[in-house]
């Protein structure tokens, strides 16, 4: 699989973008792992990495959503953005991460990387904006990735996005792969498509696609249409990780998650303070799905990391996960949770009520699986996940 990657690597991305993300990706995101363990003997709080979701608009209405598109349009001004990766630079933070709602319909986007030509920006996008103009601006600026949105074949990704949006995506894909753009596709699993979605069809038409990288994620129900029929369950999400480990031998891509260590244990970021949310209005929250916060952006003078390092609030939710759980706190205990959100003085950002969204859900399996880890076999991914993936190097 290593060959056949490298080989791909050489001969369908651009060498300036591969020796771009080599650099700015790799390399300085594996400096701010050792800073982020050099704060944490401090006992100091502030992530190597920031979900950045820039605006609240969006084109679409995926099922399990927490955007909250139908009330006021919220987006990050140009100075909070600027000021939150200045703050981040300062702490050897690089990589951004900028989403939404959908981040191609934020006005000046193209303009943030072309700022911070130290920075590397991974973009997640549903994929409906691939059009020539917008990838040729990728292919000059050369400091992004594009995380495209899938969901799995035509029929399933269509019943989760919306009829129509998996023909498009393709028509982006096929943009992308010849213009040798470094790109990945990340794929929600749910309980209707995760036999698909892990197949080995579905990862050879990526290949094929010119897909680099594949970001699994899995499906929370959330939000004004959180569908829970979707929700994983216990025995497939076990499923799910074997054929994880088993996939990374397969193919030649990346195949990421961000829920479990080289040993099979389970990993919730935001508990260990690997990445937190910075939501449309500015507000800092534990993670994207998670919209509740007690401070913003604007505090403190905008020193990003005097408000994180002083966040009561986020020092308090990472307590309260760990007694609970090393998986999804969302999933695992709804009504703690809620209980905890309604003592904690923070505020609801979601737009919504979340809060009563949590109360009404039922406890669900998440990725903890205590007594059943199944360990990476592969030694790349064993390697990686303690010194490279995205937060994986936190978990070594």
């Amino acid at each position: 699989m290593l060959v056949r990657f490298a080989l791909r690597m050489a001969g369908e991305v651009s060498p300036p973008l591969a020796l771009k993300a080599a650099y700015l990706w790799a390399w300085k995101s594996a400096r701010a792992l050792r800073a982020y363990k050099r704060r944490l003997r401090r006992g100091q709080l502030f992530p190597p990495f920031l979900f950045l979701a820039l605006t609240s608009a969006c084109n679409l209405r995926c099922h399990g959503c927490w955007i909250n598109t139908g009330g006021p349009l919220r987006s990050l001004a140009p100075e909070d953005v600027d000021s939150l990766i200045a703050a981040g630079k300062k702490q050897q933070s690089f990589f951004y991460t900028l989403l939404g709602g959908e981040p191609l319909l934020y006005p000046g986007l193209w303009e943030i990387p072309r700022r911070h030509p130290d920075c590397y920006f991974q973009i997640i996008t549903n994929g409906m904006f691939l059009d020539e103009a917008n990838v040729r601006r990728v292919r000059q600026l050369g400091n992004v990735t594009l995380l495209v949105s899938l969901d799995g074949l035509a029929a399933n990704n269509d019943d989760r996005r919306g009829e129509g949006v998996y023909q498009v995506v393709m028509e982006g894909l096929k943009r992308l792969k010849a213009h040798k753009i470094l790109f990945g596709v990340a794929t929600t699993v749910t309980a209707q498509n995760l036999d698909e979605v892990t197949g080995d069809e579905y990862l050879e038409e990526l290949v094929r696609r010119g897909a680099m990288y594949l970001w699994y994620y899995v499906y929370r129900p959330v939000g004004a249409d959180p569908s829970p029929e979707r929700a994983v369950s216990r025995e497939q999400m076990l499923a799910f990780r074997r054929r994880l480990v088993r996939l990374r031998r397969r193919h030649p891509l990346v195949v990421i998650d961000t829920y479990w260590d080289a040993a099979g244990r389970a990993i919730c970021p935001a508990a260990l303070g690997l990445g937190f949310h910075i939501g449309p209005g500015g507000a800092i929250e534990p993670c994207p799905p998670l919209s509740f916060a007690r401070e913003t952006v604007r505090q403190n003078g905008r020193d990003l990391f005097r408000t994180i390092n002083g966040s009561r609030f986020l020092r308090d939710f990472q307590e309260f996960v760990r007694r609970r759980t090393r998986g999804c706190v969302i999933l695992e205990h709804p009504g703690p949770l809620a209980e905890f959100l309604c003592a904690s003085g923070a505020n609801d950002t979601s737009g919504r009520n979340l809060v009563a969204e949590l109360e009404a859900a039922r406890p669900r399996a998440s990725h903890h699986l205590p007594g059943e880890e199944v360990p990476e076999e592969y030694w790349v991914y064993r390697l990686l996940k303690k010194q490279l993936f995205f937060g994986m190097g936190g978990y070594g």
